[in-house]
């Protein structure tokens, strides 16, 4: 069998890479220097949904660019120019432009205006009414460091910062004339760090606190004067029954700060609780000592047991076996149905395996520091690419062990089928964002370079590992198959698939359920997750805890004489992405007072997609879990 060498172009798709991922910048993290009176630049961001203080509930998804013309916000004077981003930073909506602040180093500012008065139609404050509702945030970035709402944990008595500040503010909410107050002016607070032994005063921006508030304030009149007066503290309304003015303002204070710049963005990593983290990396690692101390028990000295016994049995032609795993042994090594598709899901369950192992680690030694905006994302999809060599060669491997012959198709569909999936979903949901004229929504350029990035990098390098994978030899099974397949006899309710999944599934989902309260956290309400030590842990949790106890009821469905272990394993792994679902269905019930149909499609949409990709991890881990198991008993015993 002649399989051609897809390596040969790699080499050219290199540079085409580099030069189609020229456009986005990989933010590092090298501080800046500032001098007395030089200008600190101030980014904006897209505006971001929160949780309410009234009620705690996220009420939308949906996040919207700064410079959304209903929001009416001030514009530089040639117009707002894009800030490079990394590939990441853009996937995950951010939309950073410059704006028309003028903020100079140790140089304070008050009620200084933004730009000349704005003009709010009804259509335009009706808009900017329905996001103060939905309790939106503005999001700045000052030095690379967001502009923060200075807050505090009670628990632990210290101050942290949360990313982002009120668009607006409700006053009376329970109310029966509750107010849509719009924040126009906005106090900004940044602290800046001295270097020392220096002889030209260098200054390090540390910390950025902005305090927005609604004034009704007014240009200054005459010649002679400059600037604005704050003075008028009544509120600004937007009418959506007549045209409204709005003026914007803002004042800045510098303030001396003993924060290094290495410990600035201390404040932003708060952790609501560690106690929390503690209580369920022990529940988890209970929860695996008691699985692994099970396994070891019952398989171990059974299967000791077992194999001395069919061994012995052996020796005497008289005694004849007729019970036990060791009744299948001609057919637990049949090929399974549809071992085309079992096989890809394999390579792509391997591809995410190592991705997501090397993200965290990469993540828990401080590569992907929360500074580099993006570099998550960028790693997570760079990395998947490189590992497209192990998930063709995991499939085409295992394929070829199954017997299969149609070698082409495998080679063709390992790469396309699962990342096909993926990314269909995502440019269906991506079309709801763009309807929502969203910030959110992935530019067709950046979708071009995804596209060049799975075509010319991805499909050739699993094309690399097929090649290499059906040019090495099959894994020959340690017994012989029989022609014809034996009967399977009536089977336990607890050994029937649904029973089985959905009392296995529960397991790996409980040794990672805490981690993952925090991961949503951090996607839906906009919120630096960096736990990583708690997660590579976890991760290796759950990782035995799915072998484990798949293995264990591949052990207990052999001695009922079911020899149909593959896609059982593959399932029985992956429901727990059953229950990682379910919880984002309860998520989605207690948290979140979701407005409008295109959030709830979204929010579902995206969820169904993790437990899609969970469904592959999971079950890959169990089913070579099982495959190794099964392997190595029936390696143990003498066969005639």
């Amino acid at each position: 069998m002649f399989l051609p060498n897809p390596l040969i172009p790699v080499i050219g798709a290199v540079s085409l890479f580099t030069s189609l991922s020229a456009a986005f910048y990989l933010p590092g993290v090298a501080p800046t220097d500032y001098t007395e009176g030089s200008k600190v630049p101030l980014n904006v961001n897209r505006l971001t949904p929160t949780l309410s203080q009234s009620d705690q509930q996220l009420r939308s998804v949906i996040s919207y660019d700064y410079y959304h013309t209903a929001f009416n916000f001030c514009r530089p004077p040639n117009g707002p120019k894009k800030v490079s981003e990394s590939l990441g930073s853009i996937l995950f909506g951010d939309r950073i432009l410059d704006s028309p602040f003028d903020i100079r180093m140790a140089k304070n500012e008050t009620c200084k205006p933004l730009c000349e008065v704005k003009k709010f139609d009804p259509r335009k404050a009706k808009f900017v009414n329905r996001r103060i509702w939905q309790n939106y945030n503005i999001n700045w970035l000052i030095d690379g460091l967001p502009a923060a709402t200075l807050n505090r944990d009670e628990v632990e008595n210290v101050e942290f910062y949360s990313q982002g500040f009120p668009l607006g503010d409700i006053k009376n909410p329970n109310s029966d004339n509750p107010i849509a107050e719009f924040n126009n002016h906005y106090d900004i607070f940044i602290d800046y760090h001295e270097l020392a032994s220096r002889s030209t005063k260098k200054y390090r921006v540390v910390g950025v606190v902005v305090q927005p508030s609604s004034r009704n304030s007014k240009l200054r009149e005459g010649a002679g004067d400059f600037g604005a007066d704050c003075s008028d503290l009544s509120p600004v309304v937007l009418s959506q029954d007549q045209e409204t003015e709005v003026l914007f303002t803002y004042t800045v204070y510098w303030r001396h700060s003993p924060t290094a710049w290495a410990t600035r963005w201390d404040k932003y990593l708060h952790v609501f609780d560690p106690r929390i983290h503690w209580f369920s990396l022990v529940n988890s690692a209970i929860i695996v000592i008691f699985l692994t101390g099970m396994v070891g028990m019952v398989l171990l000295r059974a299967l000791r047991k077992d194999i001395a016994r069919y061994n012995q049995l052996d020796l005497n032609e008289d005694v004849q076996d007729d019970s036990g795993w060791k009744l299948v042994h001609g057919d637990v090594f049949r090929p399974p149905k549809n071992p085309m598709l079992l096989s890809i899901f394999l390579g792509s369950g391997a591809q995410l395996f190592f991705m997501t192992g090397a993200t965290i680690v990469f993540a828990l030694l401080g590569f992907l520091s929360p500074s580099n905006r993006g570099s998550l994302g960028t790693v997570m999809i760079l990395l998947y690419t490189l590992f497209g060599f192990i998930g063709g060669y995991v499939s085409a491997r295992t394929y070829k062990s199954f017997g299969g012959e149609a070698w082409k198709r495998n080679i063709i569909l390992t790469p396309v089928f699962i990342p096909g999936i993926v990314f269909g979903t995502f440019f269906l949901l991506n079309f709801f964002l763009i309807f929502e004229n969203s910030s959110g929504a992935v530019p067709l350029t950046t979708m071009l370079v995804l596209v060049g990035i799975w075509f010319i990098l991805s499909v050739p390098l699993s094309f690399g590992g097929s090649w290499v994978g059906f040019r090495a030899p099959a894994f020959q099974p340690p017994v012989r198959t029989n022609q014809i397949p034996r009967q399977i006899p009536q089977q336990s309710t607890y050994l029937k698939p649904i029973p089985s999944m959905l009392l296995v599934g529960i397991l790996p989902f409980g040794a990672i359920f805490v981690e993952l309260y925090f991961i949503m956290n951090s996607i839906w309400f906009h919120k630096v997750y960096y736990m990583f030590g708690f997660l590579f842990i976890c991760y290796g949790i759950m990782i035995i805890t799915c072998s484990t106890v798949t293995i264990l009821l591949i052990y207990f469905l052999l001695c009922s004489e079911n020899y149909h272990w593959q896609w059982r394993s593959f399932f029985t792994a992956g429901a727990s992405a059953i229950y990682i679902f379910l919880n984002a269905i309860l998520y989605w019930i207690s948290k979140l007072s979701l407005g409008g149909f295109t959030s709830n499609v979204l929010y579902l949409g995206y969820s169904a997609l993790i437990g899609f990709l969970f469904f592959i991890l999971t079950g890959s881990i169990g089913f070579f879990s099982s495959w190794f198991f099964v392997r190595k008993i029936y390696g143990s015993i003498k066969i005639d």
